[in-house]
């Protein structure tokens, strides 16, 4: 009997992918493992800002309620699961970059390995605004606001396909934490 499951290798932590991760709250690493078990399971070499999305919505329950109301998260979600089943497929194999940071070219390596440079971004962007209020850590509220505010990403693309302004939800969750 032959295993369906096409073996996929462990990646290595990175001391800075580590040093990044321990900054975390414990929501937001369950939201990284995550997204990193989903771009294993997909076949994608990194995770990207879409895999992010994916994982915030599933198990943060303050980034549900940032959407403007069930149906709204619903069509999101069902645009990130069409990508599990195809949707995505055009995104497979290619690295995500947005420009949000500086790749050199033919040197995808952001530094933080196993994550595509607009994901990487991303996470930088969650904590620089965790710190502006003064947080220790970064939670999920921060991470989806740092994947909206990136204009070039997936996760971006799947929230504009299913109906989402991203600059609305990111005023959203910056009137939210400046009110908490």
């Amino acid at each position: 009997m032959q295993n369906r499951t096409p073996r996929i290798p462990q990646q290595p932590a990175s001391n800075h992918r580590a040093e990044t991760e321990a900054e975390l709250t414990v929501e937001l690493a369950a939201v990284v493992t995550g997204a990193r078990r989903r771009a294993l399971r997909d076949g994608d070499q990194q995770i990207d800002t879409a895999h992010l999305l994916h994982s915030l919505i599933e198990s943060d329950p303050e980034v549900r309620t940032a959407f403007d109301g069930g149906p709204q998260l619903a069509r999101v979600l069902g645009y990130l699961v069409q990508r599990s089943i195809g949707y995505g497929l055009r995104w497979q194999g290619a690295i995500e970059d947005s420009g949000a940071i500086e790749v050199v070219p033919d040197a995808p390596d952001t530094g933080v390995e196993g994550w595509s440079p607009s994901a990487a971004s991303a996470m930088e962007d969650a904590h620089r605004r965790a710190g502006l209020r003064d947080q220790g850590r970064a939670g999920g509220l921060d991470l989806l606001a740092a994947l909206a505010a990136d204009r070039q990403c997936r996760a971006v693309e799947v929230l504009a396909r299913a109906g989402v302004d991203p600059a609305l939800l990111a005023d959203r969750i910056v009137e939210a934490s400046d009110q908490g």
